[in-house]
């Protein structure tokens, strides 16, 4: 039997914890050293303000707090605490100090030495900024040479640095009241962190056009500060809390198409079982992405497997094809491979290893060549990395069928809280690639927890350690918040319009289900050998509705509830996800409800029987529950799932 904790969230360990503070009229969280939601009047002003270690390969070094002291009072504060980072050949230590006063000014200060010398790309603070309350908003910044620009957060996701040289940023929270972020200790600039997913933009230091990595010598020691203070007339009186209870409202407006689903070929290269196919299939799966690189040896063996598990599961290849200087050799020979295996291919995914997005030389070659095997398959470009890449060296949309990125939420933070913030990122990127791509289709390949390399290494990356997880692997990913991050990024991207989504693998510690050995390290990664995870149910649901479409739905606190809404043939189906480790009420609105629905929980009382049995849990409708005035109110277990179920009236 699984730990409860193990099955909210993948690890038996405690979440951390977060005291709620006040400075004046600002409310504020502290988080393992981090301040976050600093909010006026329930408007957030700063995502969150940290201290980073990021090593040569963009790596972060996690800390390790001590000798924490606090002194609250009902309207003001002060924190300090000792930090070390520590990692291979990185020994850094800092002390942060942190006041809230109660006129509304936060000043946040560390003091950090290096105990070790060792290649850095940046020590430093980092704050975001909200991309709901700023996204295309004035605010003025301050230069280091005392210069003042206007200008603008940036409504779509810019390709660079949006302000650089700061000194201080300031942007209007309320009418008449601007709250100003000032940096000391270092130059700071601004980047769109929604290149990465991320739903924030983030000033940070050192400036990008100084060599890196940096040498820090042991002995160097490092200060800085960032002060957050309003100015202008604030409102008198206090936030108003939030109501308890949780309002899924969902719109009149018009519905899209839902996007195509597939799944990744698994990494631990073993084929599906038979057992395994037949819960595969019943994903209703669109595609099945297989990454070929012709210049490797063995990569005929990879599509011949892949080719019989695209067959048995009744679905074409969606190819990510990576081609090297050698590129016209190379598709002659995978041009010959598919002849002679003839599988279905519905796109050809185009990268170059020598390109974060591809180019026109690549794009024309593959073109060439394979549409001589199957001129209907659709040629993809873009990037195998992340959006910030296609951002920046954006594909000739002339010469293609579709665009195509990756994406994963943790490629700056690693925290359950700061996964579930950057859903809202994720609409973002496909909002922004829209501007560029010619009305293609934008194809998301593929969607991982976890980074699947790194590219922007500048050295190579260290092995994992004897009994730890690789990289590549998250324990959340057989976990009910999995199931809950999956879903709202279903929503995200399939409100937002892309056209198809490849998520995880098929099998193993990165797919939807655990194979039938179990997993290689049961000590941390604690799966039910055999077991269906439980976004597995939730990619079945989804899969259900293939054709259909995707209603839009707006949760009245995203951070704690999110829901999908489904469309097809006169039925509806919501799915509700409590991404909190609270139990949530929830209201669903103007969904036009029958009088009774089927109402289905995933959750703690019966999850390890929907793991172990999916097919019975699949075959279970749910219980019958009655609306009232074409609402229902259903409360959601920590980390739990809903699915609810209508006929049209």
């Amino acid at each position: 039997m699984l730990a409860k904790r193990v099955l909210y969230y993948g690890v038996d360990a405690p979440l951390p914890e977060r005291a709620e503070l006040r400075a004046g009229p600002l409310s504020l969280v502290f988080e393992e050293g981090d301040l976050r939601c600093v909010r006026l009047q329930g408007r957030e002003i700063l995502r969150r303000v940290y201290v980073a270690i990021r090593d040569r390969n963009w790596g972060t070094i996690p800390p390790r707090l001590s000798n924490l002291q606090k002194e609250i009072a009902a309207d003001s504060f002060r924190i300090t605490y000792d930090v070390e980072n520590r990692q291979g050949e990185i020994d850094f230590f800092w002390k942060g100090t942190i006041t809230g006063e109660a006129e509304g000014t936060i000043t946040f200060r560390m003091d950090g030495q290096a105990r070790s010398t060792f290649l850095r790309n940046r020590i430093g603070f980092c704050v975001l900024h909200p991309l709901r309350e700023c996204a295309g908003q004035p605010c003025v910044v301050e230069q280091v040479d005392g210069a003042v620009i206007e200008g603008a957060f940036p409504r779509y996701i810019a390709a660079d640095q949006a302000f650089l040289n700061m000194r201080a940023v300031s942007h209007e929270v309320v009418p008449g009241v601007w709250a100003e972020v000032r940096f000391a200790g270092d130059t700071f600039e601004m980047e769109d962190q929604r290149n990465w997913t991320d739903a924030s933009y983030k000033t940070y230091c050192t400036p990008l056009s100084l060599p890196f990595p940096a040498e820090v010598k042991a002995g160097t020691t490092i200060s800085q500060s960032v002060t957050l203070r309003l100015k202008g007339r604030v409102p008198e009186g206090r936030e108003e809390l939030p109501t308890s209870e949780v309002r899924l409202a969902v719109s009149a407006g018009p519905a899209v198409p839902l996007p195509r689903l597939g799944l990744a070929v698994a990494s631990h290269g073993q084929p599906p079982a038979s057992k395994e196919l037949a819960r595969l299939k019943a994903l209703n799966l669109s595609h099945l992405r297989v990454d070929l690189n012709p210049f490797q040896s063995g990569y005929l063996a990879t599509l011949r497997s892949a080719a019989s598990e695209a067959r048995a599961l009744g679905v074409p290849l969606e190819v990510a094809l990576t081609l090297s200087d050698n590129a016209a050799d190379e598709l002659t020979g995978v041009v010959a491979a598919l002849q002679e295996l003839k599988p279905e291919v519905g796109s050809w995914l185009i990268y170059s290893p020598r390109e974060k997005s591809a180019t026109e030389k690549w794009l024309k070659l593959a073109r060439r060549y394979l549409s001589s095997y199957d001129s209907r398959a659709k040629i993809g470009a873009g990037t195998n990395a992340y959006f910030a890449e296609l951002n920046r060296d954006r594909p000739p949309v002339e010469l293609v069928d579709l665009v195509c990125y990756s994406l994963n939420p943790q490629v700056h933070a690693v925290d359950n809280a700061s996964l579930i913030e950057n859903l809202e990122g994720q609409a973002a990127s496909v909002e922004s690639a829209r501007q560029f791509a010619g009305g293609l289709p934008l194809a998301v390949s593929t969607i991982t927890l976890k980074p699947r390399f790194n590219p922007d290494a500048t050295g190579s990356e260290p092995e994992p350690a004897p009994g730890e997880l690789p990289s590549q692997v998250d324990p959340r990913q057989m976990s009910l918040f999995g199931a809950g991050w999956t879903l709202g990024s279903l929503k995200r991207l399939g409100e937002s319009g892309a056209y198809s989504l490849t998520y995880y693998e098929t099998t193993g510690w990165r797919g939807v289900m655990e194979t039938e050995n179990g997993s290689p390290l049961p000590a941390n990664f604690r799966a039910l050998v055999g077991s269906a995870f439980p976004l597995y149910h939730v990619l079945a649901d989804v899969g259900e509705f293939a054709g259909g479409s995707v209603i839009p739905s707006t949760s009245s606190t995203p951070l704690k509830v999110e829901g999908l809404v489904l469309s097809r043939d006169g039925h509806t189906r919501i799915l509700l996800a409590n991404l909190s480790p609270e139990p949530q009420s929830v209201q669903v609105t103007g969904a036009n409800l029958a009088r009774s629905v089927r109402v289905r929980f995933l959750d703690e009382t019966n999850a390890e029987q929907a793991m172990l049995s999916p097919e019975q849990f699949r075959a279970e409708m749910g219980e019958w529950a009655q609306t009232s005035q074409d609402e229902l109110e259903l409360r959601l277990r920590p980390f739990g799932i809903a699915r609810i179920d209508s006929e049209q009236k």
